[in-house]
């Protein structure tokens, strides 16, 4: 075991603290981004890094960061963060942890005396979860130019009302540059400690999961037209039913992931049938299928897959199958040398350790696009995320700190 290790109980007293911002009866978190509920949780958080010695800067887009001093205070620092929002119906631990275990390391140095040679940050990236503002890991993207910030700036949520106005009306429109491209500072390495939000590590009772990349994603959007008739004069021969031909394309979608195993991920997520009507064959089906791997020539093979299936299924239903892709982001493998890392890590402390994939997207596959990183999984139960139920055990997630203070370490030495 090393010598330096955090305090777990004051991590969890951390989490639960901030918990208690939007907390609900059922034992959840509701704190969506850029609410008056964020406001309070940012200012928590920035109490709580200001009593550990860091200074502040919030970027344009919201993005906070704290920074604790190095021996090289002008070199590019070494970061590690997440977010605080979440879901409606969100849990104590996605994102929070992956801020609030960064602060528990700041702590833990500063209980030691310690100064590391590069200045260390912690980043809280502004609606990551994309629960009231559309596009998703909103911050990051703006930081890695995924899109502009004028794109970001102008995005409303359902009453209207403008990311620019809810910054405003919160107090974080900062004014430092929010992208890379625009002289927001690059960082030596990031990394981002997280719970699994996968049942993983849970079912292989492994304690870190050292991540080494994030899967590629294609999502469609897929239209099937037929004709709508009545379902008793119509024989089976001659109908020209959309839903049964949608239901073909809906099984092929799983299984075009099962054919690419281990790290084909295949759904159908939302099915909206026309007329809807219980004596009608249906005229017309729209439905969503996400397509995933962890190689980008194996999620191409994946994509061609899906739409000769639609060619197939149209010649033989009678039907007219439309796809549209609606989102692409491609496969992001993190650092070999920080994975290592995390790998030596969870090691010299006798945690037991395997590789993963991440099968979500998270602020470090944005950032991944600009700079060295890292990720660190502990498990959930049930692998259970966005869910008031979410649950971590204490000791898992004091384990996953503790790799991350050894990996940060390493990185600013």
């Amino acid at each position: 075991m090393t010598a330096l290790s955090i305090n777990g109980d004051r991590l969890w007293a951390s989490l639960m603290s901030l918990a208690e911002i939007g907390g609900t009866p059922a034992g959840g978190v509701a704190r969506l981004a850029l609410t008056d509920l964020d406001r309070q949780g940012r200012e928590r958080v920035i109490g709580w890094a200001k009593e550990a010695g860091c200074t502040i800067r919030v970027d344009q887009i919201g993005n906070i960061f704290a920074r604790r001093p190095g021996r090289e205070n002008d070199a590019p620092a070494v970061a590690s963060g997440s977010h605080i929002d979440t879901q409606p119906t969100g849990g104590k631990f996605d994102g929070n942890y992956g801020v609030l275990a960064v602060l528990e390391v700041f702590r833990t140095l500063n209980d030691h005396d310690i100064q590391t040679r590069l200045p260390l940050e912690m980043a809280i990236w502004t609606n990551e979860e994309g629960s009231r503002f559309v596009p998703v890991m909103m911050g990051s993207g703006v930081y890695a130019g995924a899109f502009t910030l004028e794109t970001a700036l102008a995005a409303v949520d359902r009453e209207g009302i403008s990311v620019e106005t809810a910054l405003k009306a919160i107090g974080y429109a900062g004014e430092s540059p929010a992208a890379v491209s625009a002289g927001a500072p690059l960082f030596a390495a990031y990394f981002e400690a997280h719970i699994e939000q996968g049942p993983v590590l849970e079912d292989a009772d492994v304690v870190i999961g050292a991540v080494t990349g994030a899967l590629g994603q294609r999502w469609y959007d897929i239209t099937v037209t037929g004709q709508e008739a009545h379902a008793g004069p119509t024989p089976m021969a001659l109908r020209r039913d959309a839903l049964q031909a949608a239901t073909r394309l809906m099984q092929e979608t799983v299984a075009i992931a099962l054919r690419h195993a281990p790290h084909g991920r295949g759904t159908v997520g939302t099915v909206d049938v026309f007329p809807s009507s219980r004596n009608v064959i249906p005229g017309r089906v729209k439905f969503t299928a996400d397509l995933r791997n962890i190689d980008d020539e194996t999620l191409s093979k994946m994509d061609a897959e899906i739409r000769a299936a639609c060619a197939e299924v149209a010649a033989a239903t009678r039907t007219k199958v439309d796809i549209e892709q609606v989102v692409y982001f491609p496969p992001t493998a993190f650092a070999p040398a920080l994975v290592e890392g995390v790998r030596q890590g969870a090691k010299t402390r006798g945690y037991s350790c395997m590789d993963v994939v991440s099968g979500a997207g998270h602020d470090a596959v944005y950032v991944a696009s600009q700079l060295p990183v890292g990720m660190i999984f502990v498990p959930c139960k049930d692998g259970i995320s966005h869910n008031e139920v979410e649950d971590a055990k204490p000791e898992h997630l004091t384990a996953g700190c503790n790799v991350l203070l050894d990996a940060m370490l390493l990185a600013a030495a």
